[in-house]
């Protein structure tokens, strides 16, 4: 029934520490996702807990736009995943003259919530084509 994005771009964590986090609220409810990302004690966990709210927030103001009664608690983590974005390129001397170059990796990360009624609609309009 509601279906809500988003998304932050261009954040300072490497997409490889990202997806480690995001692989833990996949097919959860909101706000148990919510709760694992508030305790887990890995740095990338505090951007996507305030993305994570921010699409509640986002269902929400869409819910009133159409409107629609929503429970938060009947959201749940649809699909999340992080891209890989800009690589920022930094060097740092070293001993006679050289130069190391350091690669400052930074990552687009999309969550999409949605209520259960949208799964089950989309499956029912199968089942009637199917069924004709």
């Amino acid at each position: 029934m509601v279906e809500s994005i988003a998304r932050v771009r261009h954040i300072r964590v490497t997409p490889q520490k990202a997806r480690r986090v995001v692989a833990l609220i996949k097919g959860k409810q909101a706000e148990e996702a919510l709760a694992i990302l508030k305790f887990a004690p890995q740095g990338a966990s505090e951007p996507i807990y305030k993305l994570v709210a921010s699409a509640i927030a986002n269902a929400r103001v869409k819910a009133d736009k159409d409107g629609e009664y929503l429970d938060d608690q009947d959201l749940y983590v649809k699909n999340a995943y992080v891209d890989e974005g800009t690589t920022l390129k930094r060097f740092q001397p070293r001993a006679q003259g050289r130069a190391f170059q350091i690669k400052k990796r930074t990552s687009h990360i999309t969550v999409v919530l949605s209520t259960p009624e949208v799964a089950e609609t989309a499956g029912g309009a199968e089942t009637k084509k199917a069924s004709k």
